[in-house]
């Protein structure tokens, strides 16, 4: 049997943080806000993968409420993710996403992402698809307010 789940999350930059994007630090002058490191294609991705075992969101598992969660790596946050998939007896097949931002270039990243998403899950790089597109200057992101990310994944019941 298979599933699909999807996952969408927004942060707004902010100064004088880390810009982190699929467990990779990106040069920029600004950073994403949040209680983690606000890794928004992570989270997008943690939450695909809750919604395709039928769990709550990202933030009833990890709430910015609660101190344990404050700056954490969402690398950590996507291995707890995985070991409740695990734990509902499913695997990965495959995850597509897609950023959503102005600024920075992502191009150069992306097989990093793919990399540090692949072993965060252990899966193969192959299945993991990280794009990024920009939305021609407008809304939110094209005003470079902040970054959104989507993802799809599609898991099997083993």
């Amino acid at each position: 049997m298979y599933r699909i789940g999807n996952g969408f999350d927004v942060h707004r930059f902010e100064k004088n943080r880390k810009l982190i994007l699929g467990g990779v630090e990106i040069p920029h002058e600004l950073g994403l806000a949040g209680h983690s490191d606000a890794d928004v294609l992570l989270h997008a991705i943690c939450d695909a993968i809750l919604g395709a075992v039928g769990e709550k969101d990202i933030g009833h598992h990890f709430p910015d409420t609660d101190p344990e969660y404050k700056n954490i790596s969402s690398i950590t946050i996507l291995k707890e993710t995985n070991g409740i998939l695990q734990s509902k007896e499913c695997g990965i097949v495959n995850i597509d996403t897609v950023i959503i931002c102005q600024k920075p270039k992502l191009a150069p990243f992306i097989d990093l992402m793919k990399t540090s998403i692949a072993k965060a899950l252990d899966i193969s790089e192959d299945q993991v698809g990280v794009k990024a597109t920009t939305t021609e200057h407008l809304g939110f992101t094209g005003r470079e307010e902040g970054i959104a990310a989507t993802a799809i994944v599609l898991i099997k019941m083993l």
